[in-house]
């Protein structure tokens, strides 16, 4: 079987899908690689009051380290992936976690905020070459039905760091502290990167195609269709997450509680991912996403509701959390799905460009949560529910478009 025809998509000569008898344990290996960007990107959360606070900074200020990583990784994810468009795959791959692990190192070492939001930049960088080449690669791995099912387990890296990262990250800080915690990521960074390079197969690049004719995709209806709808729906997910400590103070849960509620939102994370990606491939997206907003809309607006009556409803917040978890990451198969649908010649640029529109919406939700997180946590969730809305009324009003000029 050809590298060239894994890394082009395109079907070799006895018609045969590299993977084809074992997608799973194709994909596997890229989601690894992703389990160490996802508890990267997300661990903050975990820690950001000790952060904040030994960086002598509010906890607003400290958030905006994972606004900067986003909007870094949203903005390189494009152009990164101009620049290394010939490189072999698995090298892009190790190269990119080898970034990530070096600034984690950085993070945890940086004397000021200054020095820590540019070490989240470098961070982001290795980010963004990361997960757009993993995603592309998963997809042309398998069969076009088991196509949201691979990329599913791919973005499952993402998910089980929500699960397991965060977690974890706020039981390391405890014992401690948030910088021996960021140390411990950098070295699963690493860790992962060798695990990449033993296992995944040697991969060709691609044709370079220049940057202005990469985004010429954007002027498709099709693809205008769809993906603004990543952006506004992962802002709404992100507008209290990042400050989930503050908000799970407001809704009465003990700092006891604390870890347990960060795993709930990983489960919902974890479990929401998977089934999307079959139910995608079974339903289609359009049914997913709807059910996946209203869900959202939901789990915030209740959580916003208990903040605002000031009562203490331990197990009922934490079935609203894993309902958050759940509807936040059902977003991200079905989207791709949706995208390489309408621009099946482009998956891996319209796949980076999701990725991007995933970060986007991550530092938007994570600007407008800082904004409101001052006048309280009813008001951070109620924005949440109310972007939740606005997305689902995107989805309903272009998802015929999107079918028709496809």
């Amino acid at each position: 079987m050809s590298s060239v025809s894994i890394a082009s998509g395109r079907r070799p000569a006895d018609g045969r899908m590299p993977g084809e008898r074992s997608w799973l344990s194709s994909t596997l290996v890229l989601a690894l690689g992703t389990l160490a960007v996802g508890t990267d990107a997300f661990v903050v959360a975990g820690f950001l009051p000790s952060m904040a606070e030994e960086l002598h900074v509010s906890s607003t200020a400290a958030g905006q380290s994972v606004t900067v990583f986003a909007a870094a990784y949203a903005l390189l994810s494009p152009v990164l992936a101009t620049a290394t468009a010939r490189l072999p795959r698995r090298a892009l791959l190790v190269a990119a976690l080898i970034t990530l692990g070096l600034a984690n190192v950085g993070s945890a070492l940086a004397p000021n905020l200054a020095v820590l939001l540019v070490s989240r930049i470098v961070a982001a960088a290795g980010a963004a070459a990361y997960t757009p080449t993993a995603g592309a690669v998963s997809a042309v791995l398998v069969r076009p039905e088991f196509r949201a099912r691979a990329m599913a387990v791919v973005i499952g890296g993402l998910t089980a760091a929500t699960a397991l990262g965060v977690p974890l990250g706020n039981l390391a800080e405890h014992w401690l502290g948030w910088r021996t915690a960021q140390s411990v990521v950098s070295g699963l960074c690493l860790l992962f990167a060798l695990g990449v390079r033993l296992i995944m197969p040697a991969l060709p690049g691609n044709a370079r195609v220049p940057l202005r004719t990469r985004l010429t995709v954007l002027r498709r209806p099709a693809v205008l269709a769809v993906l603004p709808l990543t952006v506004l729906g992962m802002g709404a997910a992100y507008t209290a997450y990042a400050y989930s400590v503050p908000v799970l103070r407001a809704v009465r849960v003990p700092d006891s509680a604390d870890l347990w509620m960060l795993f709930l939102y990983g489960l919902g994370a974890v479990l929401g991912n998977l089934a999307s990606g079959y139910a995608t491939d079974r339903w289609g997206s359009v049914r997913v996403l709807t059910s996946g907003y209203i869900g959202m809309v939901l789990a915030l607006g209740l959580l916003a509701w208990i903040a605002a009556a000031h009562v203490s409803l331990v197990l009922p917040v934490g079935v609203l959390v894993l309902l958050w978890g759940a509807s936040s990451w059902c977003q991200t198969p079905a989207q791709q799905h949706r995208l390489i649908e309408v621009a099946p010649q482009e998956a891996p640029l319209v796949v980076s460009l999701n990725s991007s529109g995933i970060y986007l919406g991550i530092g938007l939700g994570t600007v407008l949560g800082g904004i409101t997180l001052p006048h309280g946590a009813t008001l951070v969730c109620g924005l949440g529910a109310v972007l939740a809305i606005a997305a689902l009324l995107f989805l309903r009003i272009t998802a015929r478009a999107a079918a028709r000029i496809g």
